[in-house]
């Protein structure tokens, strides 16, 4: 029996690229076609990005001809560029039901990251993150997570090259882990999926300790959103995380992780100033993460019309930097990238064209 994937159908046509790879060879199968029929479908759906069936050209007319008929490559079409002055590029994506969702490419000396995302809105209700005000609208499914990618690659300048995928975007992975997982194997998949090295793959969490243990089996990295080191602290500036899971059972939960010898974890954490930016809050957080193998993130705030936290300041994020490091800390701080198209850490969900405008004009007046 098909899957979901296979299920999933406009106009009675099956999209092949929501199917797996247990669910292609099914559907070749049911055609009566030879077994490497769907080793070859996935190719050019995944290597070589065909939005098309006439470009298969290892298939005979017939079979393309079949296809065309049968058949649909869901890809998106409708995307809106926004290029910032930095290299950074935001991707607004329009989806098949008319939601929107964005991906952000991010430029860097010798990589290229894309920042993923996982759901359109978001589950979790974090104050200092424009998403969160969305809400959830859906969970993206599996080839919609991939359909960023293979769009990115779209646009890529020629020389270019992806190199490091980082699901950090819209949503909270966590809560859509099977689609997540579904997007991770065929990134990873050397034979006919885009053969990114889990090494080069990062999934983000905002605290979801449930869960935690089944990223394990990805092989990808794991990063966690901490942003506080106190329950009172947690509970103001994200509610629905810390209400689902306390600060102790999301560190447990980290401590149970099993890495490999030369992995550590990484955490993230956000400044607000005057909030969590303290002397005091860096060493609470040296003690939370003493004993555990881990780097830490500092992400200054990236401010949008509307919010009430402020950027800290330089010395601020310098004097929380040089506690953690006295406190024997990997720690770095991560530079904003994008902000003047709304696409740093925090800033993406504002997807009216008019409204992004008047709250770029707003922060740049800051």
């Amino acid at each position: 029996m098909l899957g979901s994937g296979m299920l999933q159908q406009t106009e009675s046509r099956t999209n092949l690229l929501a199917l797996t790879e247990s669910e292609m060879a099914a559907f070749v199968a049911s055609l009566g076609w030879p077994a490497y029929r769907a080793s070859q479908i996935l190719r050019w759906l995944y290597q070589e990005r065909a939005r098309t069936f006439a470009e298969m050209s290892n298939l005979s007319q017939k079979d393309r001809e079949y296809l065309t008929g049968s058949s649909r490559i869901e890809r998106t079409s409708a995307v809106q560029i926004f290029s910032s002055q930095d290299g950074t590029k935001k991707l607004v994506l329009t989806l098949a039901d008319g939601n929107q969702v964005e991906c952000v490419l991010i430029p860097d000396e010798d990589r290229l990251t894309l920042c993923l995302s996982t759901q359109v809105g978001c589950t979790l209700d974090c104050g200092f993150c424009l998403t969160g005000t969305l809400g959830l609208q859906r969970n993206l499914r599996a080839h919609e997570i991939i359909d960023q990618v293979l769009l990115a690659q779209d646009h890529l300048q020629e020389g270019q090259r992806l190199t490091n995928l980082v699901f950090m975007g819209m949503g909270e992975p966590l809560a859509n882990l099977d689609a997540v997982a579904d997007a991770v194997t065929r990134l990873t998949n050397q034979t006919w999926g885009l053969g990114f090295s889990g090494r080069r793959i990062t999934i983000s969490t905002a605290g979801l300790a449930s869960r935690i243990k089944d990223v394990a089996p990805l092989k990808v990295n794991l990063a966690i959103s901490l942003n506080a080191t106190t329950d009172a602290l947690r509970d103001q500036l994200m509610p629905a995380a810390n209400r689902l899971h306390s600060l102790d059972a999301l560190l447990a939960a980290c401590r149970a992780y099993p890495l490999a010898d030369r992995d550590r974890l990484t955490f993230e954490y956000v400044l607000l100033a005057d909030v969590n930016d303290r002397t005091e809050d860096a060493a609470r957080l040296v003690k939370l993460l003493r004993g555990l193998r881990c780097k830490v993130n500092l992400i200054a705030f990236n401010p949008f019309p509307g919010n009430p936290y402020r950027r800290p300041s330089d010395a601020a994020i310098d004097t929380f930097q040089d506690t953690l490091r006295r406190g024997h800390v990997d720690v770095y701080l991560r530079r904003s990238r994008g902000r003047d198209v709304l696409g740093a850490c925090g800033q993406l969900g504002r997807l009216d064209t008019s409204e992004a405008q008047v709250a770029l004009t707003q922060i740049q007046t800051r």
